[in-house]
């Protein structure tokens, strides 16, 4: 069985879909750690986000995998454990400005789809329901308000002693949105079958236990 969660950045994705796959004893599939490994990458090179000939030519160097150790999730890029090394502002900056380039997502989706085909899987994303998963049997669009995601962003990141502001923290989660929105490649949309979850006002508990609930109907 597949679950596919789409949204924007900062809804809590990752978050409840590892608690979920916990739950239910599926593997997660977190693939902005994909991304974000790949991401890394290009900033270990000093390549611009713009320099699109460069950033297709430096993916056929960049192979990037999932492990599971002891129940943890470790990504790996070209064999180093990068798990660690892949959470910082600039690393999702840079994320968000690559994962527009056709040749990145290609080089990413028969690693997700492989993945997926073999094992019950939540997986979520931008474009897990519309693009990487489109037959999953439950999707969910997670949201939540600007407002709301930038508290709990900012939240995270003071938590691990980061220096950083939080309307700034906003005006970047709402250029992320618009540039998920509208890129070419896969843009960040509700898929017509997903189901609509505001999470503004609810727990991480609450949402677990609904989507549970959707999935084992």
């Amino acid at each position: 069985m597949n679950i596919a969660i789409d949204g924007p950045a900062g809804a809590g994705k990752s978050t409840i879909a590892k608690l979920l796959a916990k739950e239910l004893g599926f593997i997660y599939v977190d693939t902005g750690a994909l991304y974000r490994s790949m991401a890394l990458y290009f900033l270990r090179k000093g390549v611009k986000s713009s320099d699109a000939d460069k950033i297709s030519e430096l993916s056929n160097e960049i192979e990037v995998g999932l492990k599971y150790i002891d129940g943890a999730q470790h990504v790996y890029l070209n064999g180093e454990d990068v798990s660690g090394l892949i959470r910082t502002e600039e690393v999702s900056s840079m994320t968000s400005a690559v994962s527009v380039y056709p040749k990145v997502r290609e080089r990413l989706l028969d690693t997700q789809r492989n993945i997926a085909a073999n094992n019950d899987v939540i997986m979520d994303g931008r474009d897990i329901g519309t693009n990487i998963l489109p037959n999953a049997e439950l999707k969910i669009y997670l949201t939540a308000s600007i407002e709301s995601r930038a508290e709990r962003r900012y939240k995270e990141l003071k938590e691990k002693g980061q220096d950083v502001v939080l309307d700034r923290i906003k005006e970047e989660i709402a250029e992320r949105d618009e540039r998920d929105k509208n890129r070419e490649t896969a843009p960040l949309k509700q898929a017509e079958d997903a189901i609509y979850l505001d999470t503004s006002d609810m727990t991480i508990d609450e949402v677990v236990d609904y989507i549970k609930k959707l999935a084992k109907k």
